[in-house]
Order: structure tokens, then C-alpha cells, then sequence
């Protein structure tokens, strides 16, 4: 969690630097990312992202330059790989990887792998349509998927209560049949207890689990948002008191901290030497993993490049 922490703030200063076009800071939602992905085996379960999930990526021992790099816009979601570290390229698209986790979780159904997915989304995108498809889909063909809400109580600028009716995207759990869960997002141990519990369901064969974790966004919702437009001073003071990595600190030794800052130190000095120096990849790698057999307009549009380049 303090490695998550220490990182993202690294990002935004890198972002304010110049050395990242943007940055969507993920402050105070460590514990809900780091205890949740702790729960997964990652010999056969598969985790699929957003744009705020570094801590998930940080507790799965995802290489942080690749994941990051995707903010620079240097490859397809990110240059880790998806394959070896269980966490599908990065998707920026609101609500965007909930339908690819349940379509990865069917093949771990029809396969009998024993795997279970996975997906994190906000509480702004459970109002997306393709989020209420894809756990009717689910819940019909019973799926081996988790479907992690983090409620931080904003979607942008819009509080929670005006954009989901009912009040709790757990709730809607029922109407699908499957079970929600509700659970302190601030509380390390409690989300990793409660996923853990939804991940064994999943790969007993109870079918999918709708978990919200309720947490807060201490930071902007990006490094172009200004925060103080919308919500209070008093606010984010109150949730401040119950930041989720003072509150694993004060569950450690003095000198367990201090050694978990040193870590943590030794990461943020790595992944900003690395990215820094990570470089522009080959311009001929926008025509490639665009197709399975490339189409003749992209052929056509590779054969322009080829030409200009030329000149």
C-alpha cells in the first residue's frame, strides 16, 4: 500500500514536470486495490483495470514502468505483459473492462481452469449499460467473476447519491440473482477477507459476486480536475482521518514503517529513472496487433506511412 501511495505521488509530479501527459491519482483507495488483489491466485485468476488501479497492479508485482507507460501513450494499455502478470492491459474506457472480464471468465468456465476474474470499475461507471449487461450475462451462465466496485464517492464531479438510484451498487446484486456485498474499503484486512470469500464462490462454481468497497478519492479525479469546485474542505478532511494507510501503519511496528518507506523510496527512484528513459517504440508498431490479418485499409494506410517516411 505505501509503495502504491509513494508512486502515484511520484506520478503527479512527473505529470506537473512535463514527463506525463496525465494522471489519474488513486490517494486513499490503496487498501480497497492492495486487499483485493491479494485475494487472487495469480497461477489462474485474471484482473482487469481501469485507468486508477495502480495499487491492484502494485500488489500483483506488475513491472510499474509498464504500467505506467501507459499514460505516456508509448504502447497498447501499458509494456508490461498482460499474459505473465494477470492484469489485462489498462482500460480507459469508463466501464470498458467489465464486459472483457466476463468474456474471459466464460473461458475459464467452458475450459475448467479453476480461474476467476476479476474487474475493477467505479461507482460512475456502474450506471454504464455494458456494467449491467455483462452481470446480467454473468449471472445467467452463473461465471466465475468479481465484480469490484470501488465506490470513492465521486464520478468526476457528480456525487454518488444523484447517480445511482437506490444508493448502492451492491443492491443490485438481487436483481441479477447473485450475491452483493458491501464492505469498508479503507480496511485492508476486510476487503481481502471479503474477495477472498468471493473469489472461492466463483471457483466453486457459486457464480459471480457484486463487491462494493467504499472508499473515497482524496486526490483530484485527474491531474486536470480541480476538486475544490465540487466538494468541501470539511469533506475531505473527515475521510482524511480514516486514510487507509495510516490505518494499516498503525497496525506495525515503528521500524516495519520505516522499512516499508525505505522500499518504497527504492521503487519511486526506479520507476522515475525508468520512465524517464523509456523512449518513443517503433512508429511501424501502430499498424501491428490492430487486426488478427491486417484489413486493406490498414495495409493501404501502412503503405502511406512507408511512403512519407521515405521522403
Amino acid at each position: 500500500m505505501l509503495v502504491a501511495r509513494r508512486v502515484d505521488e511520484e506520478a503527479i509530479a512527473l505529470q506537473r514536470q512535463g514527463v506525463l501527459p496525465g494522471y489519474a491519482p488513486m490517494r486513499g483507495q490503496e487498501a480497497a486495490q492492495v486487499g483485493s488483489a491479494a485475494a487472487l491466485d495469480l497461477t489462474r485468476d485474471f484482473a482487469f483495470p481501469n485507468y486508477r488501479d495502480l495499487g491492484a497492479a502494485t500488489a500483483m508485482g506488475v513491472d510499474l514502468v509498464g504500467y505506467l507507460s501507459t499514460h505516456l501513450g508509448t504502447w497498447h494499455g501499458g509494456m508490461y505483459d498482460p499474459k505473465a502478470s494477470r492484469l489485462a492491459p489498462v482500460n480507459a474506457v469508463v466501464g470498458g473492462a467489465v464486459p472483457h472480464a466476463v468474456g474471459w471468465a466464460m473461458g475459464a468456465k467452458l475450459d475448467d481452469t479453476g480461474g476467476v476474474a476479476i474487474t475493477y470499475f467505479g461507482d460512475g461507471a456502474s450506471s454504464q449499460g455494458d456494467v449491467h449487461e455483462a452481470m446480467n450475462f454473468a449471472a445467467v451462465y452463473r461465471l466465475p467473476v468479481v465484480f469490484f466496485c470501488q465506490n470513492n464517492g465521486w464520478a468526476i464531479s457528480v456525487p454518488t447519491e444523484r447517480q445511482v438510484a437506490g444508493g448502492s451498487v451492491a443492491a443490485r446484486a438481487a436483481g441479477y440473482g447473485i450475491e452483493g456485498v458491501r464492505v469498508d474499503g479503507n480496511d485492508v484486512l476486510a476487503v481481502f477477507e471479503t474477495t477472498r470469500e468471493a473469489v472461492l464462490r466463483g471457483r466453486d462454481g457459486g457464480g459471480p459476486t457484486v463487491l462494493e468497497a467504499m472508499t473515497y478519492r482524496m486526490g483530484p479525479h485527474s491531474t486536470s480536475d480541480d476538486p475544490g469546485r465540487y466538494r468541501t474542505l470539511e469533506e475531505e478532511r473527515a475521510w482524511a482521518e480514516r486514510d487507509p494507510v495510516a490505518r494499516a501503519a498503525r497496525q506495525l511496528s515503528a521500524d516495519d514503517v520505516a522499512e516499508a518507506e525505505a522500499h518504497a523510496a527504492d521503487v519511486v527512484r526506479q520507476v522515475r529513472e525508468g520512465l524517464v528513459t523509456v523512449g518513443d517504440r517503433p512508429t511501424e508498431e501502430l499498424f501491428s496487433f490492430v487486426y488478427r490479418e491486417p484489413t486493406k485499409a490498414l495495409l493501404d494506410q501502412q503503405h502511406a506511412w512507408k511512403e512519407a517516411a521515405d521522403v
